[in-house]
């Protein structure tokens, strides 16, 4: 099955931008009458047939919709400090969305490594991702936030900050959820969360977690968490 993501998907009759377009065209060099297959990012999947070939606009006529198309029985929100060297966080953006994921987060913090993010990029990124896993769902990519915004927003789930801080008492990550729990996991940068930031996630509700007994880098374990949350739920 080949996915191609139509945010402004309308019926019955659609035609795909000129980079979808293109794709179709020349590199799976589709003909009228083939099938193909499109979501709006937001859980829907639509079966469609090929009416119009064209390389710079392909129109298709919608035939069947199917809704909640590999639909996850939870909702996790990763929070996590981009690093340095941006081509480690593009990895995890498109890894955390093969696995699955609902919202990033990008964060701001006092050791962080890098304060500014194309946007564009990491958008590129997920959808890329998205089709490329056959998943009807997008996540979110936020602009960068302040931690401290982060931790003030509300949610209502289970909410984690994984930190080495030697003095913190920390719970392992599955050890503190459950099966169908939506969470919020704050990544912290290279350098770590600040003992301030720490203290502030401690007084919002956050509990502190482990990842296990490795030290992990930033985007590993951003995505160790994905993993994890990931398994948890596995077979619901």
């Amino acid at each position: 099955m080949q996915l191609f993501y139509a945010p402004d998907i309308t019926l019955p009759a659609y035609t795909l931008n000129e980079e979808e377009s293109a794709h179709c065209m020349k590199v799976l060099r589709l003909t009228a009458g083939d099938t193909l297959h499109l979501t709006d990012g937001r859980g829907n999947l639509y079966r469609a047939v090929l009416e119009q070939p064209h390389p710079k606009h392909c129109t298709v006529r919608i035939e069947e919709t199917v809704p909640a198309f590999g639909h996850r029985s939870y909702e996790l929100t990763v929070a996590v400090a981009p690093t340095k060297n941006t081509e480690r966080y593009e990895w995890f953006l498109e890894k955390a969305t093969e696995i699955g994921i609902d919202r990033i987060i990008p964060i701001e913090c006092r050791h962080s490594e890098r304060r500014t993010l194309r946007s564009d990029r990491g958008d590129r990124i997920v959808t890329s991702a998205m089709k490329q896993s056959l998943k009807a769902y997008r996540p979110a990519v936020d602009e960068m936030t302040p931690v401290k915004d982060v931790i003030a927003m509300p949610f209502h789930g289970k909410k984690l900050i994984a930190h080495c801080a030697a003095d913190g008492r920390r719970t392992f990550i599955g050890d503190a959820i459950g099966a169908g729990d939506p969470v919020l996991i704050l990544i912290g940068p290279e350098g770590d969360f600040s003992d301030e930031e720490i203290a502030a996630a401690r007084a919002a509700g956050f509990t502190e977690i482990s990842l296990g007994e490795s030290r992990l880098r930033t985007e590993t374990a951003a995505l160790t968490s994905v993993a994890i949350v990931s398994f948890i739920n596995q077979g619901r």
